[in-house]
């Protein structure tokens, strides 16, 4: 299809309980200013069964418009029912550019929006910014297991669409409301939705890890040595109330659940503070914490990468360095 404005529009995904994910709201920063370049408006759309939250969230994060589609066959998230709604909207305003956080839901909406409307998608993005030359949005995201960064342009068909890694940008300071909300009142039947939610299970395992949104991370690589090794990690995490993450060497090894990694393949993460712990700081870690504001790191070997990318690094053994951090922070709140 050919676009109809200039406009760009960012998906707020709600949640069952009428809140929003937060990259939604993240990814109105990067919007904003791609926005500008395109000579458009920046445009929220908000579906959901309750919608309250993420409407009054978008329009205080700088939203030129929110468009909004609210019922209770939007309540949970289902693949049908998010891309009719999503579909129909595109092709009544035509935006230029779409895009939509990389979460479970977005990675399942994105493609199938994408190939309903038969354009290109990038997926797992971690920047953003526009051609100059070609005025393309400029796509960028790891390749080749993360070996290289590759920029991908979608110079023939439209709306251009890419779904973005969460905590890859950082939510703006938030503004005056000027947002004009369109309520658009569409509804999707009974039978178009071929699947229902009958029962949510959580992951015991995982749950209450949230890399995304923790301040504090300290996490272990291959240089715990073992499950065991996760204790003083995890003591380290608790004495900072942290949360524990983990590189993808130690989450193959079977040491730790998938639900700590940290990295291309795992969660990125934007903590104010990031301790790498035995990690040697690969190009796949290196992706995940792009977003810390300090990063600390505690290895053996003084050649690691993660020095480089290091604000503070200390070249010891984690099992006689953490103990002492460890006894100095309890010092500190004693």
């Amino acid at each position: 299809m050919e676009a109809k404005t200039k406009d760009l529009w960012v998906f707020v995904e709600t949640t069952p309980d009428g809140g929003y994910k937060n990259v939604g709201i993240e990814l109105l920063t990067p919007g904003r200013m791609m926005a500008n370049k395109q000579g458009g408006k920046l445009v929220a759309v908000v579906i959901g069964g309750d919608t309250k939250k993420a409407v009054e969230a978008a329009a205080a994060h700088d939203a030129d418009q929110v468009i909004v589609v609210e019922g209770p066959e939007y309540k949970d998230y289902s693949t049908d029912a998010y891309e009719i709604a999503l579909v129909h909207l595109i092709e009544k305003y035509g935006p230029t550019t779409i895009l939509i956080g990389a979460t479970n839901n977005g990675r399942d909406l994105g493609p199938r929006v994408s190939c309903n409307l038969k354009t290109g998608l990038t997926a797992d993005c971690t920047q953003l910014d526009i051609d100059e030359e070609s005025g393309n949005v400029a796509w960028t995201r790891p390749a080749f297991g993360g070996n290289l960064m590759a920029t991908i342009l979608c110079p023939n068909s439209r709306p251009q669409m890419g779904t973005v890694r969460p905590s890859v940008f950082k939510k703006s300071e938030p503004v005056a409301p000027h947002a004009e909300i369109v309520n658009e009142d569409f509804h999707v039947a009974a039978d178009q939705i071929r699947t229902q939610i009958l029962e949510v299970l959580k992951d015991m395992e995982g749950e209450g890890v949230d890399l995304e949104g923790a301040e504090i991370i300290v996490s272990g690589g291959r240089g715990v040595g073992g499950p065991e090794g996760f204790g003083i990690i995890k003591e380290a995490a608790d004495a900072l109330h942290g949360v524990v993450g983990a590189s993808r060497a130690a989450v193959d090894s079977g040491w730790i659940s998938h639900a700590h990694q940290v990295g291309q393949t795992g969660k990125t993460v934007a903590p104010k503070i990031y301790i790498a712990c035995g990690i040697s700081g690969a190009i796949q870690h290196a992706a995940g914490i792009g977003g810390a504001d300090c990063v600390i790191a505690i290895n053996k070997d003084p050649d690691a990468p993660i020095f480089n990318i290091a604000d503070y690094g200390v070249v010891g053994d984690l099992f006689q360095v953490l103990p002492v951090l460890i006894e100095e922070i309890k010092k500190a709140r004693a």
